[in-house]
């Protein structure tokens, strides 16, 4: 049940990271604080399709 996702920076729009989650447990849409290379700095990262 677990599924590969791809997180986007909100600030850049860079995907940076890719994660796992189950989607039975958590069907709505993963929000992470990441470190944005290009920015320098943590921001919020959305979990993309």
């Amino acid at each position: 049940m677990r599924v590969n996702i791809t997180l986007a920076c909100t600030e850049s729009g860079d995907r940076n990271y890719i994660s796992s989650k189950n989607k039975r447990k958590n069907p709505e849409r993963l929000e992470l604080m990441k470190y944005s290379p290009r920015l320098k700095k943590h921001t919020l990262h959305r979990e993309t399709k």
